[in-house]
């Protein structure tokens, strides 16, 4: 799923034209109360005061939401968090459209004349006065470019499709997570923030996942490192094994995280509540 944010005064015009313009299908979550660039609770069913609206009623979207007055998002249920929300999306929707809302790290347009990039944690890729000073044609082109909220979810749909998908027996995963801390008394860790080297590190996974296929008994291997500040008991990376029996999936899984760890040009700086530093450094 490729996620973009739009935050602003006329942040639901500009994603109704946008959603209009992307083939595929699309999500788009918006404040139900007109904060922050939304445009007010929809005509849809409510629940707790969350609208949830039927496909295609107004932005063109396959699936809209909106945000509660107490924070929760209403989708498939509650949530803790809109990552854990978008998580839950990732896995059926091809665009995800987030309207009004800036504590996403993800792809963001900025509207009006006082937008300031920095209060946005997202990367700014376009910023107008209103909407219609942003280029659509290339709003679509960036989002399909945007790298795309792939879930373990995501990997697992996709090696369940695999044409040996009948040969198999086992479906073997591991996740990356940020740890908080690694022992009672350390500094508690706020977050990480992951780099790499563009188009390096994907053809490095990418190599490492058809050598591991090639081995006896496993059928499909699929890896996704995210990048960008991920929070604290937040998720990193993920390896999806398709195998015909357990052994073969664990013992995959297992060389494929410590080879993506060893082998992917991925760089990590760890902020903790006394410090930052880019732990490659301290190795």
């Amino acid at each position: 799923m490729h996620p973009i944010a739009i935050v602003g005064p006329g942040a639901a015009d500009l994603a109704g034209a946008l959603t209009d313009r992307l083939d595929g299908r699309t999500a788009v979550v918006s404040h139900a109360d007109g904060a922050d660039g939304g445009d007010g609770a929809s005509d849809g069913a409510t629940d707790g005061g969350v609208a949830v609206e039927s496909p295609r009623d107004r932005t063109g979207a396959d699936t809209e939401v909106s945000l509660a007055s107490d924070g929760e998002w209403t989708g498939r249920g509650r949530v803790d968090g809109l990552d854990a929300f978008l998580d839950g999306l990732a896995p059926d929707h091809e665009y995800l459209v987030a309207v009004g809302d800036s504590r996403l790290r993800v792809p963001t347009v900025l509207l009006g004349a006082d937008a300031e990039p920095e209060d946005v944690p997202g990367t700014v890729i376009a910023a107008a006065d209103a909407p219609g000073g942003v280029d659509l044609d290339r709003l679509v082109a960036d989002a399909d470019a945007a790298e795309p909220w792939i879930t373990r979810e995501t990997l697992v749909r996709r090696v369940e499709a695999s044409a040996d998908a009948d040969r198999s027996g086992a479906i073997a995963t591991f996740t990356g997570r940020v740890r908080a801390r690694d022992a009672p008394g350390d500094d508690r860790t706020t977050h990480l923030a992951f780099e790499k080297y563009e188009g390096v590190a994907a053809e490095r996974m990418d190599a490492i996942a058809a050598e591991l296929t090639e081995r006896d008994g496993v059928f499909d291997v699929r890896m996704h490192h995210r990048t960008g500040v991920i929070e604290a008991g937040e998720d990193i990376v993920f390896v999806v094994v398709l195998a015909g029996h357990r052994r073969e999936a664990f013992r995959t899984v297992e060389d494929g995280i410590d080879r993506l760890k060893d082998e992917v040009p991925i760089f990590k700086k760890e902020t903790t509540e006394a410090e930052e530093f880019w732990v490659h450094r301290r190795d």
